[in-house]
């Protein structure tokens, strides 16, 4: 939507600070509300974050609704109502698809690109936000004088009648992803929460990992339990062992929702049959020892295992390898039972926080308009992004809330008159 314009009608003119997912939707949607739009960007081109994300293929958004989005939100979802409302996953979905985009929404209401290209998401939003200047230039300070903000680079100062600050947390520093935008927020009085990880791998000092790097394990069941076996979190998915422990879908988003336990306390236990109880497996594995009868144990897991799997298993279980099937003992089938059903990783860190997918902590939003996005201690000063301390589990619905804060502090800024 584009406001109509009268022939005298001059411009407001909005500076968005950073050139990601929220401030190439904060800029584009300020542009075609009637504002002059200038960005400032610190890398060389805008969307560098965005065109990693989702291993390179963009988890754009959640095909959910509106209630069923909240619910994975794990900070402050209420003040995401308004900004979701305006602009919802669907809505999401319909401006790429009107942008040139085919969407493909897959296991979990996770919507891709149909090509698996995120090039082709940040290609679309830089079309989206095509109307707005863009400066490569990094912001060193912003200050509100009189009436006017005056923005500062290392060439120059730039006054602007709204600004919206948009620069992400502190993930993924190389992307310009720094932290930089929490020094901006604070010198202007704001109030920024404790900043943590979010959505990022865990650390085990256990050597399957290392056995085991670069497995990827489909459809397993996740418990993360305390010393005294009380139960913190379970899901299921996709999961990833690596040199350092464990990582994927399921592993993110069980970081969201421990990232203020003691990790080093927990342990992961993996059902790698999640589909079959313990009475349905011990039968499979009682068919499959018949087959096997005469082959040494290590020999007789490749319809069970993964084949890069059979080794440490073989190891875990205490069985000799060389052992023929038809000489297991019950007390060995029932280890391997234990084992398939809840295979224990202990627990020790999260990964640094320049290695998470998020930032978690940010902005107060006590001290943001959730209608607005709008500043409550200074009037034309806007927030988008993950700058602003909200965050979600994984699955498409932290780049949603990108979209949506960015969509509602762009129409705002333009539209609003101070």
């Amino acid at each position: 939507m584009t406001c109509m314009q009268s022939d005298n009608y001059t411009p407001v003119r909005v500076c968005v600070v950073g050139g990601g997912a929220a401030g190439m939707m904060a800029a584009g949607t300020a542009h075609k509300y009637g504002a002059s739009v200038t960005i400032f960007e610190s890398m060389t081109h805008l969307g560098k974050k965005l065109a990693i994300t989702g291993k390179g293929r963009c988890n754009v958004t959640n095909n959910c609704t509106v209630q069923e989005f909240m619910n994975n939100v794990t900070r402050n979802p209420r003040f995401l109502y308004t900004a979701l409302n305006e602009l919802s996953p669907e809505d999401t979905m319909t401006l790429f698809e009107s942008l040139g985009v085919n969407l493909k929404t897959e296991r979990g209401n996770r919507v891709f690109p149909s090509d698996d290209k995120a090039k082709t998401i940040v290609d679309a939003m830089r079309r989206y936000c095509d109307g707005a200047k863009i400066i490569y230039e990094k912001v060193k300070r912003i200050e509100k004088r009189d009436e006017l903000f005056l923005v500062t680079t290392g060439s120059g100062e730039y006054e602007f009648d709204k600004v919206i600050i948009a620069t992400g947390g502190r993930s993924y520093p190389l992307t310009g992803s720094d932290g930089s935008g929490y020094k901006l927020v604070s010198r202007l009085g704001h109030t920024v929460t404790p900043i943590t990880p979010s959505l990022i791998p865990i650390e085990s000092d256990s050597p399957l990992c290392r056995q085991m790097q670069g497995l990827s394990l489909k459809n397993v069941g996740i418990k993360v339990v305390t010393k005294e076996a009380k139960l913190l979190y379970s899901d299921f998915g996709e999961m990833m062992f690596t040199h350092f422990g464990v990582t994927g879908p399921v592993i993110l988003s069980a970081s969201a929702r421990l990232k203020e336990t003691d990790i080093s306390a927990l342990t992961l236990l993996i059902d790698l049959k999640p589909a079959l109880d313990e009475k349905t497996l011990d039968n499979r594995l009682l068919s499959d020892f018949s087959k096997n009868a005469n082959k040494d144990f290590i020999n007789s897991l490749s319809e069970l295992l993964p084949q890069k799997m059979i080794e440490p298993f073989v190891t875990l279980v205490c069985i000799d390898p060389r052992k023929k099937v038809n000489s297991i003992t019950k007390e060995e089938r029932r280890a391997i039972l234990r084992n398939l059903k809840s295979m224990e990783i202990p627990l020790k860190a999260l990964r640094p926080i320049e290695e998470a997918i998020i930032t978690s902590g940010g902005i107060d939003v006590k001290e943001i308009s959730p209608k607005t996005m709008e500043s409550k201690l200074i009037s034309g000063l806007y927030f988008a992004g993950e700058i602003i301390d909200v965050d979600a589990y994984t699955g498409g619905f932290n780049l949603q809330i990108a979209f949506s804060t960015g969509y509602l502090a762009g129409m705002n800024s333009a539209i609003s008159q101070t």
